[in-house]
């Protein structure tokens, strides 16, 4: 089983899923482990204190007002990207940490796909594809707005649409003649 002093053996009355399916595979869940690296960890944290709550909130009701009373792509537009702008430096600042928590003693060269530093440098990345996707989304509405694709074009007098011209050998039946 375990070696660590904190793990028990679980009773299913009041676990969640996740504690039921540790105790049947005889497995940590994600609270044990993290407990134990806590636990494991004080001596470091008392010398390297870090802050003890969430990172500063941004506050979203200015945003959720001017979003409320948009009548216009164009006021949306502006809304999502003052929003975009407000939140770039703070996603950068965790994808960039993120990255240094991958890039530690340099365990992320050789590693494999699906390692903790891979898995890291992925979620650094996605932290950053959240502001490109809003933005190429706030971008195809504006563009349905401004500038939408042209409208294909008529078919010519006499021919049915969607259908390729008929070759001036065909036969009825689609087959060339002389063949």
């Amino acid at each position: 089983m375990f070696s660590h002093p904190d793990f028990e053996a679980y009773d299913n009355v009041g676990r969640d899923t996740e504690q039921i399916e540790a105790a049947k595979h005889h497995t940590a869940t994600r609270l044990d482990l993290i407990t134990w690296a806590q636990a494991d960890a004080a001596a470091f944290l008392a010398d390297h204190p870090l802050p003890g709550s969430a990172l500063p909130e941004l506050d979203l009701a200015a945003y959720r007002s001017a979003l409320a009373a948009a009548q216009s792509p164009a006021e949306v537009s502006v809304v999502t990207q003052h929003l975009l702008d407000a939140a770039a430096p703070v996603l950068q600042a965790v994808s960039d940490c993120l990255v240094e928590a991958a890039q530690w003693r340099n365990r992320h060269r050789d590693a494999p796909a699906g390692s903790p530093p891979k898995l890291l440098m992925a979620a650094a990345s996605r932290a950053r594809d959240v502001l490109a996707v809003a933005d190429e989304a706030d971008l195809a509405r504006l563009r349905a707005e401004y500038d939408p694709a042209p409208a294909p074009p008529l078919p010519a007098p006499g021919r049915p649409s969607g259908l390729p011209p008929v070759s001036p050998g065909a036969t009825s039946a689609g087959q060339t003649r002389g063949r």
